[in-house]
């Protein structure tokens, strides 16, 4: 198993709540510890030049690569919690941090960049900075842009162009396919 779980040729309802013909599911790759590893590396080089001194991955998939950068590199690590627990501390970050401490975000895939602007708000909240972020996967439909215009820093390892590439050229997909899905690419940019 390669751990993208590439989908197409049906109909996949996204968070954003569109419906696309091409679903990337990056969750397997907490099974598989190389290309976990390799994932998290290629974020980490992407992030080599941008200054930060704790990290977090948006809940849930992006999490365990947060953690191998934050082990294999010793980078501070902090969690944001999804949902506020009715005992304990309470708190939607865990972690030890300073109050403006700059904190890069960690992602999967991107498409609107709204999971982004949720974590830098409960972020912010906590009283983190969080300015910038690394993606492995930026669907191409307007995320960049929505990030931008939100004065969000964002880089992106490979766009959706770039794996539908490799897929063509593997084999695994025809021209057909991409010519498709980059069709409903074009044609579902929700920001611009």
């Amino acid at each position: 198993s390669s751990g993208i779980n590439a989908e197409y040729g049906g109909e996949y309802k996204l968070k954003s709540g569109i419906m696309s013909p091409v679903y990337f599911d990056l969750r397997a790759l907490v099974s598989l510890p190389r290309l976990l590893r390799d994932a998290a590396s290629l974020l980490y080089s992407a992030a080599q030049d941008m200054n930060y001194s704790c990290i977090c991955g948006v809940p849930y998939t992006a999490l365990p690569i947060a953690t191998v950068i934050s082990v294999d590199h010793d980078i501070p690590m902090v969690i944001r919690r999804k949902e506020m627990k009715d005992y304990g501390t309470k708190k939607m970050v865990e972690g030890i941090f300073e109050q403006g401490d700059e904190c890069l975000i960690i992602e999967d895939v991107i498409t609107t960049g709204g999971s982004i602007l949720e974590t830098v708000d409960v972020l912010n909240q906590a009283g983190l900075k969080a300015g910038s972020g690394v993606v492995l996967l930026d669907r191409q439909q307007g995320g960049h842009v929505n990030l931008a215009n939100n004065k969000f820093n964002i880089r992106s390892v490979f766009s959706i162009s770039d794996i539908l590439d490799i897929l063509l050229r593997g084999g695994e997909i025809d021209q057909e396919t991409v010519t498709k899905t980059m069709q409903f690419i074009q044609d579902n940019i929700l920001y611009s």
